[in-house]
């Protein structure tokens, strides 16, 4: 698997004009970003397109792997719930923490948060790590 190193990637790359520019940070066990999305990203009035959510549910997990394994993960399996409608153009908070770990498969959960700590999207992942080589 071929690292991402033209920083073009559609959920964090900065080059991508198009996209979501996700930049996550530790905090203790997890990782976390604030994001308010544009109206670009609408599917029904005021509320994210529901792919646009599970791309950033998806990227903050991956994330993860990569900041606390120094690894390269592959999405093998990835359930999003959605509780409510996660709004554009209101801050949010993506945060990503691990569940579990058996050999090389990744167990994670992930949340959309709005500034009211209201829930509007949760994830849960396995991710497989691969070697770069």
């Amino acid at each position: 698997m071929a690292q991402n190193t033209d920083n073009y990637c559609f959920a964090c790359g900065e080059k991508n004009p198009v996209g979501l520019h996700l930049n996550f940070s530790k905090e203790d066990e997890k990782v976390t970003a604030k994001k308010t999305l544009a109206r670009e990203y609408e599917g029904y009035e005021r509320a994210a397109h529901g792919g646009i959510v599970a791309t950033m549910l998806d990227e903050a997990m991956c994330t993860y792997i990569k900041e606390f394994y120094d690894e390269q993960a592959m999405t093998g399996r990835l359930e999003v719930r959605y509780r409510h409608p996660t709004p554009v153009q209101q801050e949010l908070t993506i945060s990503a923490w691990k569940e579990s770990q058996r050999q090389h498969i990744i167990t994670m959960k992930a949340t959309v948060t709005t500034a009211d700590d209201v829930v509007t999207a949760e994830a849960t992942a396995k991710f497989a790590v691969v070697s770069l080589q």
